[in-house]
């Protein structure tokens, strides 16, 4: 089929790039940035380079209703209501949500209808949280009472990647307006369209002007004035390391706090004894969903080295059956987001087989030439990959697996450990005492046993150790994140 672009169906996405104050304006200048269509590499509209201006107009908006009685000091119930408010617009408009993600983001129609899912989840979640945040008493002496109260930080800063803009930006928006604070999101400048929407449907569920405020631009320009903004309290990033690094030192310079999660290097750790079939099932869908493009993804296949070889043939003919095209098409894999993802995938393939590692391609690029300039990439195997490698280290970001072999439990460990990175790793065996033994030893924040992530769901803490992060998102933990304790003492006779 000839790939065509699905046009918004906002005029605020359309016509716009900044929602402030509960709707969508104008930005101070006429700087724009392209919107590039990822199936075919054409420029499909544009959004607003927002920089100072624009950061300052929509941080006012969102300090001026924290500050204010509209949303800090509305009881938590029914900020919780209006939080199932939107859960339930954001299910109204999934078709609509799925396909302005799948066309921003390049992923295959099927897995942004997942996002939009996912999306409405966190809401709900911590919608049904919002007035169970409780605090404690403590017993401190005779003649007083000391209690703690968890309180918002003010204004909470949202930093949003490309790969996931819509489930991300749940992820950290529904927790942080549910207790309490306001928001301003900067969306990836190559995926900014759904949260402009996500942020129109909130306001139009009830959310308060100001509380859900958007600024598109470049990260270099509307993010970093967002993180240096004196009236921003509280900063949330997912994206790479050096960036994250680049944060964590400009909100130093005013003392606020952060959450930071910077993607991983992760493992798959297959023991003989597995069942080979759901590993090599598991194994294949933590490389390829969103082409690889997942701070998540297990990149790194670590098995044991008698059915090392075997086991890759598995891999291999997965990969072999794959379909590569376009969101509408619904493939296994759809292009990757951007021209420089792209490049970037390739460079690295191409220095791997620079390397002398194996370099094994499969799957075919769509044919229709209306294609030729999407950002289409052949997932790849690398094989007999060692911490020597750069491709071992280094996070691709794409359908890119490497095989490393092992002989016993601790090299595999040794393996698994060895990068800078700590964010998730998975371990395939029948044995439970292998599994507990290795899941303990793994420098990583999440660990899957037979089987990759967690289903979707949002109730399980996630974050990163050693160079993925630290903070964790989802789940209570998630909510604590976006609060601060204080404790007060009463004296009495």
């Amino acid at each position: 089929m000839i790939y065509k672009y699905i046009p918004m169906t906002s005029q605020a996405v359309a016509g716009h790039g900044l929602f402030v104050d509960g709707d969508a304006v104008a930005a101070a200048g006429s700087r724009t940035l392209e919107v590039v269509d990822p199936a075919t590499g054409g420029v499909v509209g544009a959004i607003v380079r927002g920089g100072e201006p624009e950061v300052d107009l929509a941080v006012q908006s969102a300090y001026a209703t924290f500050s204010g009685n509209a949303w800090r000091r509305m009881p938590a119930a029914d900020r919780g209501r209006l939080l199932h408010a939107v859960a339930a617009a954001i299910r109204e408009r999934e078709e609509e949500l799925a396909l302005i993600e799948a066309a921003d983001v390049g992923k295959p129609i099927s897995q942004a209808r997942l996002d939009v899912r996912a999306a409405a989840r966190y809401f709900e979640y911590y919608g049904g949280m919002a007035d169970k945040f409780e605090g404690t008493t403590i017993p401190v002496r005779w003649g007083a009472l000391d209690l703690t109260i968890r309180e918002p930080y003010g204004v909470s800063a949202q930093i949003v990647p490309w790969n996931f803009p819509l489930v991300m930006a749940a992820r950290g928006i529904a927790p942080a307006l549910a207790a309490g604070n306001t928001v301003v999101a900067k969306p990836a400048e190559d995926a900014s369209l759904s949260l402009l929407r996500l942020a129109e449907i909130a306001g139009g569920a009830g959310l308060p002007a100001g509380a859900f405020n958007v600024v598109t631009g470049l990260g270099n320009e509307a993010g970093a004035a967002l993180v240096r903004h004196p009236l921003v309290a509280h900063v949330t990033f997912t994206g790479s390391l050096a960036t994250g690094t680049a944060i964590m030192k400009m909100a130093a310079d005013g003392m606020k706090p952060v959450a930071l999660e910077l993607g991983g290097k992760s493992p798959n750790i297959v023991f003989a004894d597995a069942d080979l079939e759901l590993a090599a099932g598991a194994v294949t869908r933590a490389i390829i969903v969103n082409a690889g493009q997942v701070c998540n993804a297990c990149p790194r296949l670590i098995v044991e080295r008698p059915i090392a070889r075997a086991f890759a043939e598995r891999i291999a003919s997965n990969f072999a059956r794959l379909r590569i095209g376009t969101p509408l098409d619904d493939p296994d894999l759809g292009p990757v987001n951007s021209r420089r993802q792209q490049e970037k995938i390739e460079r690295a393939v191409g220095a791997a087989a620079d390397d002398g590692i194996r370099v094994e391609r499969y799957g075919a690029l769509p044919t229709d030439p209306a294609l030729r300039a999407g950002f289409y990439v052949r997932p790849a195997i690398l094989s007999d990959v060692g911490p020597i490698h750069a491709a071992f280290h280094e996070e691709i970001f794409g359908p890119v697996l490497t095989v490393t072999p092992f002989d016993d439990g601790d090299e595999a460990v040794t393996l698994a450990n060895a990068t800078a990175y700590g964010l998730n790793a998975g371990i395939f065996t029948q044995s439970i005492d292998t599994a507990l033994d290795l899941a303990q030893r793994i420098d990583a924040g999440q660990i899957y046993i037979n089987g990759w992530g967690t289903g979707g769901s949002v109730e399980v803490p996630f974050g990163g150790f050693k160079k993925s992060g630290f903070g964790r998102e989802k789940g209570v933990e998630g909510l604590h994140h976006y609060t601060q304790v204080k404790s007060i003492t009463a004296h009495f006779r």
